[in-house]
């Protein structure tokens, strides 16, 4: 028989609160009266209260949940999202708190139930899909979040950057060169759609927030410079990756004049680009390519990118989550970026 904690309370003579402080409370007891309640329960087999019955008591487990819109591989493949993991973790440590990974699933009733069976205390959501309704069964829970993107609803926490403002100013650089013929590259611009060009009646469709925003911003320096939404080629790949990049980029129709410039919504979509547009059969002419994020790998390929700092990112979002200020105006953290302009990007070649 699995021998119990009023089992070991009866064999040391004290009380079953006794016992349960011995684990979860040993500033309560003396040292010599715990280590005589640790040695018996060890002697009997007792392996201690069970944490989920002692978190659920607590009111706290211990744990924050950081919730993805893709699979679970997602956090130790895609290299951004491994130095959030970094910061969040480093500040986890700091609290003495452990990580749950969640990934979400396509449908919004299968993220839904992701989230409301997660035992964690609290949520960072990074790059959630359809982030109101998650936000919506989070509240519904009385569980706090921080969120990777702004958000106007006074209150809310968050840590993110300008995403349209920095998207705006790759596409200056580019358009400052004299630009106008491009093709903008992004993950799962619209749900479902086939790999390659797609048509967007307006950036605003777009349902993922950080895609939206960083399509915006590049929409927004080619408008200034005489380029229509209409005129501008999107492009769509089905995961964030070199592979699917590339894919993408082999899209583009032939018989018709190719862009002389690719702005790609992050790293890895534009290193697979970069993959194609410098294969060996490719027109001579270079192409222009820029990404976002300056992962590592950016800076040996050369590419022009938005460098913003995933684990200041990831640090700054654990924090919010598991010490926040009292000050709510203080809870919403706008982090800088800057443009590195490399050797990926240059003039409109000439014909």
């Amino acid at each position: 028989m699995k021998p119990t904690l009023r089992a070991v309370a009866e064999a040391v003579g004290v009380s079953r609160s006794t016992v349960s402080n011995a684990y979860g409370r040993p500033d309560q007891l003396s040292p010599q009266l715990r280590q005589r309640i640790l040695d018996t329960a060890r002697q009997m087999g007792y392996p201690g209260p069970d944490p989920t019955a002692r978190s659920l008591r607590r009111g706290f487990v211990g744990a924050i949940g950081v919730l993805f819109t893709s699979r679970l591989s997602y956090a130790f493949t895609d290299p951004f999202a491994v130095r959030f993991l970094t910061g969040v973790a480093e500040a986890a440590e700091r609290h003495e708190s452990s990580l749950l990974l969640v990934p979400l699933p396509g449908e919004p009733a299968g993220a839904r139930k992701a989230v409301e069976n997660a035992a964690v205390d609290g949520f960072c959501v990074y790059c959630a899909g359809d982030e109101e309704g998650i936000l919506d069964t989070i509240r519904g829970r009385g569980l706090p979040f921080v969120t990777t993107s702004a958000r106007p609803r006074e209150g809310d926490r968050w840590v993110g950057i300008d995403e349209r403002a920095a998207a705006r100013s790759v596409a200056e650089h580019l358009t400052g060169l004299g630009h106008r013929r491009v093709a903008l590259l992004g993950h799962d611009v619209l749900p479902d759609a086939p790999t390659g060009p797609l048509r967007v009646t307006d950036v605003a469709d777009v349902p993922h927030p950080t895609t939206r925003d960083r399509l915006a911003g590049f929409a927004d320096a080619f408008a200034a410079a005489g380029i229509r939404w209409p005129e501008l080629t999107v492009l769509t790949a089905p995961d964030n990756t070199r592979v699917a990049g590339a894919a993408a980029v082999r899209k583009l129709p032939a018989g018709v004049e190719p862009p002389t410039a690719v702005l790609a919504c992050s790293d890895v979509l534009a290193l697979g680009a970069l993959e194609v547009l410098r294969g060996a059969g490719q027109d001579p002419r270079p192409v222009s390519v820029t990404g976002f994020d300056d992962i590592a790998e950016a800076a040996p390929a050369g590419l022009t990118t938005v460098r913003q700092s995933g684990e200041d990112k990831g640090r700054s979002a654990a924090a919010l989550l598991l010490d926040p200020p009292p000050d709510a105006t203080t809870r919403q953290i706008l982090l800088p970026t800057t443009l590195v302009v490399r050797t990926s990007s240059g003039p409109v070649p000439r014909s």
